[in-house]
This record gives structure tokens, sequence and C-alpha cells, in this order.
């Protein structure tokens, strides 16, 4: 099953880890010129920090002692100069790495919304629509450690460490070999922790984005779970998401502690052992105080960005840990990537076709067997049958929503596998029974598919709709509000709207899961008048609920069990007293 093994392919390209390297290739590399600038001021501030450790040493063992208040001065101006370069190159590397960070989040948040609407339909019937919204917004934020703070603090106190590792040497190698044993042993625990924290960020990154998709569904849902006394339910739930939530974070906390609680242990030995050495070269007389005082500065100088190290690390790690998962969603095939698809559709007559058709969501499990049939461009077709015997799959197919596994399904005699799916769509509208409509205004709403239509094809649409009839009675008229989901109207003039969208959108192929099955009669009619307009010499499949609204259909085909049973007019199918027929004087009689 090609579908299955393109999943398969999927999965094996998820599970490999973004390395350093190669997010210095995808993420630093591209903005060199911007990061050089960045390491020039983070080595201008770090060198400006030295000033002041120096200047005490020079304060104490030569100023003083001079008594010369023209040195006095001059050392002040020299600690000024020092003081404002770090705060002008502080100010700038804030402006240019920081600012950047938020930039590259921004596009990178734009690039993985925008594969993930690539992405084919079955990806987002087995995905949550909270945990996405997580993925592209929070996964990606961790970017800004690489850019950002995360690169100043790493490179900046690399560099400040082994500068001043250096300068401690040249003033006494003893100790600053005793004080590099803890510093070592500090380092390999940091490293252990590192290797042991990222899969936890992983983790936690996947149960932020289950939390946050029952979270959605929870909202969207108020209504259901209210009307069934379940907010207990739905208040445990989350519940136990946010608990198991708390556990991820409890575990890198404890690695965190360990490498801070290590940090003050072995630092605290430096210190204690600096203080016995230098106590002793100075009571020799080999050790100045202003020597020792600026060893114990310098110190200070090595050892803040190694202890850094432990936050920097987390962030470093954190932002690998978003990206693995930023980059499974990257890595998976988007619809249009199909080599196969490489016929561009021109000038579409509209007449679809599927010859030999089998599909199954699962290996092993048919849902459609051997489906033949022929809806002629401007005809309808309507597909009649009991629940689950395979009308909304044939639909899905219709609309390239999903891809046959064996026989196929031709749009005037092209087979619909191999056309770019974007040159197939722009003919295609679809009605479905639970119309989904965006928060905004009834104008923006109707006018989703063609933005730049004019007012004239606006109105046309609204009138063979019949959506005047509610909107005149608004005081905003199309200007009104509709809320999330067009909550604030009914049912028909949700379903007004939508044929109105689909209207405007004026498309050669229509999908309609018929919309006039839980409707009061007045909206019925009102309905079934302006689907009447829609349909209108376009090709049409629609899916029956009310078979009383389909004995105009050119051909009526009865699906049970993944098969077609009967096919023909409505007439033809009355007269054979078939399976139709049962269905239809059911109906009749309720």
């Amino acid at each position: 099953m090609q579908h299955l093994k393109e999943t398969a392919k999927d999965q094996d390209r998820t599970n490999s880890k973004v390395t350093m390297a190669q997010a210095f290739k995808t993420i630093i590399w591209p903005r060199r010129k911007l990061v050089f600038l960045g390491l020039i001021l983070i080595v201008l501030r770090s060198l400006a920090g030295l000033i002041l450790p120096w200047q005490s040493k020079v304060l104490l063992d030569e100023v003083v002692p001079s008594k010369d208040p023209s040195q006095l001065y001059s050392l002040i101006a020299i600690v000024l100069t020092a003081i404002l370069v770090q705060a002008v190159t502080s100010f700038s590397l804030t402006r240019i790495l920081s600012v950047q960070a938020q930039y590259l989040i921004s596009e990178l948040r734009a690039q993985v919304q925008k594969k993930v609407l690539s992405l084919p339909i079955s990806f987002f019937d087995n995905t949550k629509s909270g945990a996405l919204v997580s993925r592209i917004m929070s996964d990606v934020e961790g970017v800004r450690n690489l850019i950002g703070t995360g690169l100043v603090q790493l490179v900046g106190g690399t560099f400040t460490a082994i500068v001043s590792l250096v300068i401690l040497i040249k003033l006494n190698p003893w100790m600053t070999l005793f004080v590099f044993i803890p510093l070592s042993i500090f380092g390999y625990i940091a490293l252990r922790a590192f290797k042991y924290i990222r899969p936890i960020f992983r983790v936690r990154g996947k149960i932020n984005a289950e939390v946050k998709g029952r979270l959605t569904e929870t909202l969207a849902g108020v209504r259901v779970i209210k009307a069934f006394n379940a907010e207990e339910q739905e208040n445990q739930i989350f519940e136990q998401g946010v608990n198991k939530l708390y556990q991820n974070v409890k575990k890198s906390l404890t690695a965190t502690a360990l490498m801070t609680s290590s940090s003050t242990f072995l630092i605290g030995v430096a210190t204690t052992g600096i203080m016995a050495i230098g106590g002793y070269y100075m009571i020799l007389g080999e050790m100045t105080t202003g020597d020792f005082l600026f060893f114990t500065l310098i110190l200070g100088f090595m050892i803040a960005p190694i202890v850094q190290m432990s936050n920097i690390g987390s962030q470093l790690t954190e932002a690998l840990a978003g990206l693995d998962r930023t980059e499974e969603l990257m890595n998976m095939s988007a619809e249009e990537d199909d080599e196969a698809r490489s016929i561009q559709l021109k000038n579409v007559k509209g007449d679809i076709a599927f010859e030999d058709v089998t599909f199954a969501y699962e290996t092993d499990k048919e849902v459609l067997h051997n489906i033949n049939f022929k809806a002629p461009a401007g005809s309808v077709t309507a597909l009649v049958g009991s629940s689950g015997s395979g009308k909304s799959t044939i639909a899905g197919l219709s609309a390239t929503f999903l891809n046959p596994q064996s026989g196929k399904v031709t749009i005037d005699n092209q087979d619909l596998s191999k056309v770019k799916l974007s040159s197939y769509r722009q003919y295609l509208g679809v009605v479905l029974q639970d119309e989904f409509l965006f928060e905004g205004t009834i104008r923006e709403n109707i006018m989703f598919p063609r933005p730049n239509a004019t007012e004239d094809e606006l109105q046309n649409a609204i009138e063979a709709a019949y959506v005047s009839e509610f909107t005149d009675r608004f005081d905003d008229g199309l200007e009104t509000l509709i809320g999330e989901r067009g909550v604030k109207l009914s049912g028909g003039q949700r379903q007004r709207l939508a044929i109105a969208r689909a209207i405007l959108a004026d498309p050669k192929i229509i999908i309609l899961d018929e919309a006039t099955s839980n409707l009061d009669t007045e909206s019925e009619v009102l309905i079934q008048k302006s689907l009447d307009k829609l349909v209108k010499d376009r090709t049409t499949i629609v899916i029956a609920h009310r078979l009383s609204t389909i004995r105009k259909a050119d051909q009526i085909l009865v699906v049970e069990a993944g098969k077609i049973v009967e096919r023909g007019t409505h007439d033809t199918l009355i007269a054979q007293k078939g399976r139709y027929y049962d269905l239809y004087t059911y109906q009749a009689k309720i």
C-alpha cells in the first residue's frame, strides 16, 4: 500500500536528531555576517570586562604606594571607558543578535505552518490541532538560544575563560592547576547531565503538545461538556496532563540541581584552596596584595562562564530538542512532493470517472471494493446508503483527500494520482454538512476563496444562496461578527453562508455532503433552492441524507459495504423495488 509505505519512510526520517553541526549549518551559517559582528562585540565586551580587575591590581601595587593623584585620575578614566564599552556592546548585542533571533523564530514559525498545511489530510486525521499549534508556536522558540543569548554567553564566556586562564597561568601556575582540577570534574558532570536532559526536553515537547491539544478540544467543545455535566471529568483529564508535565520538569530540575550543587561545592573547594595557597605565597613575600586580588578577580571571570555553562547547556539542549521535533515535521512528505504528480490541468470540463477503485484506511481492511462509475461534466451524482457504507470515502477520493490503493480516479481522462493537486483543486468546491466557518465577519467568510472578488460577484453569491434573507435583519449586515466557527448563527444560516462561499469560488466540480438533513422546514426549502443554483452546470457528487432532495439527480448510486449495489435515476430505482426503494419508502413513513 503506497500511502502506508510513505508513512513508514516518514517515520524513519523523524527518528533522527538534530546535531549542533546541523544547527550551525542551517541556522547560524546563513547569518554569518551578523553573527561575526556579534562575536566581535562579544570579544570587545569580554576584554573590557577584564580591565577592572587589572586596574585593581595597578591601584594597590602602583597608584596607592606612589601617592600620585594623576595616576589615580588616569586609572579612573580607563575603568570608566571600559564600563562604557561594556554597556554599548551589551546594548548592541541585544539589538543585533536577540532581535535577529526573534526574527528567526517568526520565520521558522511561518515555514513550519506552511509545511503543516502542505501535508495530506490523513496527517490531520491522526493529529490534534492543539498539538500542532504547540509545535508551530513553541518548539521553535528555543532557537533564540542558538542565535541570541545562548550563543552570546557560550562564545563570550569561552573567550573570557580562555583569556583568564592564560593570565592566571602567568600569575601563578600552581594555584591555577589547583583550580583546574575541580573545574574539570564539574565539566564532566555537566556533560553527563546534558546527555540525560535532552531526551527529557524532547518528551516535554510532546507532553506539552498533548496537553494543549486536549485543552483546545475542551474549549471548542464547551457546550457539549456543559450539556453532559462533564466539567469534573475534563478537569481530571487536564490535571493528569499537567501532572505528567510536572513530573517531566521535575526530572530536568533534578539534573540541573545536581550541576548547580556540584559547581557550588567544587568552586567552594577551589576558593578555599586559593585562599590557603595565596595566603602562603603572600606570607613568603612571593605574591603582592594586588597580585592576589588580581588573581581572585580573574579567577571569577574564568569560573563564572564555566558555571553558566549549566544554564547555557540547558538552553542549547532545549533548543536542539525543539529543533528535533520541528525537523520531524519538516521531513514529512508534502502532498505535492510526489514526483508522479506532473500533470498540470488546464480548462477542466469536469468529467469524473472511477475505474476499479479499491481503498483501505488500514492494511487488509478494504472499505471500497472495485468501484466503477462515471460522473459526466455538469451532471449530479448522488451517493446513497447506510452509515459506514463508503459514501464519504468516495467523496474524499473525488476531492483528492485520499488516494486509491488500486484502480484510478480520473478527471477528463487524466489520472488524478498523477495530477498536480493545486491545478485540480482550483476547480474544486466542497460544502460539508457541518461546514467550517472562520471567526470574523460574514463578508470575510464568503470572500474566503476569492478575497479579490468584486462587490457585484459577492452580491450575486449572496442572492443565490439567500444569505441576504437574514443579513438584512442584522444591524451590521455583512460586517456582522459570527464568532468562532460561526457560533452566533443558526445551522441554516451557516449552511447558506457556506453555499454562498462555494458559489463565489465558482468551481467546476462540487463535492456536497448534502446539507438539509438536520434543519427546519423553512431553512431546508431555502437551502435546497440555493443548492439548485450551486450545482447548475457543475459536476456534482452529493452524499444524500434526505432522499427526497435528490429526485432530480442524473444518477443515484446505492453504496453498501463498499460496493455499488444499485445505480440509476430516482424513477428507475423506485421501479426496481430494491435497496433504494426500501430506503426511500422507509424515510417517507417517518
